[in-house]
């Protein structure tokens, strides 16, 4: 009965109400659901006409290969697939569909890239950048003092506000939510909240009358995730650096440097909103890449002739 209604409704229907029951009841951050909205979208573009519900796992391989001929990487498509999955998983649940066509099929194997990290060297040439007298320079420096500080994603940098106190100067702390709705409270370092004091009295300057967003950008709103890459990828310009130094180079240089001073793979763990310790465990291979440089530089027996 279930499946006769499902066959009765629209693909596109189908796929709207699964993408309702992740934005509601699994509260998916805007991001992941838009990611999981282009994969599904793929879905009847690629089966040539045929219904979700009839789709057979040597059409999902055919439509996988596709994809793969066209460019994107076994990591991007792993992150379809998974869409897929779901998406077969609540038809199966909740429209009576007897098999999931994507169970079986997996994305081409690649080697895991290790998440790149600046050195604290680096990161102390980056954040030393002279304040200067405009306020957005003084937005710029407090935004990435704290990514540094806290280890925060971009999304839950952009989406902090000046009145809820989630950011507590006064307790060194400050509160988001990060994948998954998964809500963490995180240390806030001496040299961010001098950086954040300074931009809150800098901050009517550019914010408009009854904004809420801690960061705004130059029209007085809440500044963009696409602006906050532009404006490191300009200071590390201006300080001699690479300008591909991204957002997300903060985060992983704030959880190898306090893994390497702390070894304390919990805690990292705990800061960084990660839900599995396996995530976080790639941090100790870029631990041991740094040690192995020194073994290879100090040891008689290691070092080259």
């Amino acid at each position: 009965m279930a499946a006769r209604a499902a066959a009765l409704r629209s693909d596109q229907a189908l796929v709207g109400d699964y993408l309702d029951t992740l934005r509601h009841q699994r509260r998916l951050a805007a991001g992941t659901l838009a990611s999981y909205r282009h994969a599904l979208e793929l879905l009847p573009a690629l089966s040539g006409g045929a219904r979700l519900m009839s789709l057979e796992p040597a059409q999902v391989r055919r439509q996988v290969a596709q994809l793969h001929a066209r460019g994107l990487s076994g990591r991007t498509l792993a992150k379809i697939l998974s869409a897929w999955r779901g998406l077969y998983r609540w038809l199966a649940r909740h429209h009576g569909l007897r098999a999931n066509p994507v169970q079986g099929v997996r994305a081409p194997r690649v080697p895991r890239p290790l998440p790149k990290a600046l050195s604290v060297e680096q990161v102390q040439r980056l954040l030393d950048a002279e304040p200067g007298e405009r306020a957005s320079r003084t937005r710029d420096l407090a935004m990435f003092e704290l990514m540094y500080s806290s280890g925060l994603r971009l999304a839950e940098l952009v989406s902090l506000n000046v009145d809820d106190g989630r950011l507590d100067l006064r307790e060194a702390q400050v509160t988001v939510t990060g994948k998954g709705g998964r809500t963490r409270t995180v240390p806030v370092g001496a040299r961010a909240r001098a950086a954040l004091q300074r931009w809150l009295g800098a901050r009517a300057g550019l914010a408009r009358p009854q904004e809420r967003a801690l960061f705004v950008g130059t029209r007085g709103g809440r500044i963009s995730p696409s602006l906050v890459n532009l404006r490191l990828k300009a200071l590390a310009q201006s300080q001699g650096l690479d300008a591909s130094i991204h957002p997300h180079m903060l985060r992983h240089s704030f959880a190898t440097h306090v893994l390497q001073s702390s070894q304390d793979l919990r805690a990292v763990q705990e800061m960084l909103g990660h839900s599995s310790i396996s995530t976080t465990q790639v941090y100790t291979h870029l631990d041991f890449q740094a040690l192995a440089k020194v073994y290879d530089a100090a040891h008689p027996r290691a070092r080259r002739k």
